[in-house]
């Protein structure tokens, strides 16, 4: 994925000792991303807007807040996150990558 004309926050967002790393960027339309990476580990996220999380390389399995199952997720595959509720990511191996969109 390539975002042209953007204005990228250099401080990164550090959660989990380093082990969940991202970084802002703005786009031309006021749109806000962050793209991140997700170390082998288990992390649970809550949320304030309704969010899309694209998967850019790797993988992570994911349960939604209220939902019994897990889903797994690779390159090229997304997920979408309601507003005021949150989720939690697993990687076993690897890094997962991401592109974290803010819907609302």
């Amino acid at each position: 994925m390539e975002f042209p004309q953007v204005t990228a926050h250099a401080v990164a967002n550090v959660y989990f000792d380093g082990k969940v790393v991202s970084h802002t960027i703005i786009l031309a339309d006021g749109a806000r991303k962050t793209l991140g990476l997700v170390y082998p580990g288990e992390y649970h996220f809550g949320t304030d807007a309704a969010e899309l999380m694209e998967i850019s390389a790797g993988g992570c399995a994911v349960q939604l807040d209220g939902d019994d199952t897990t889903s797994r997720y690779g390159a090229g595959e997304s997920f979408s996150v309601p507003a005021k509720s949150g989720f939690t990511i697993r990687v076993a191996e690897g890094i997962c990558q991401y592109v974290c969109s803010f819907l609302g």
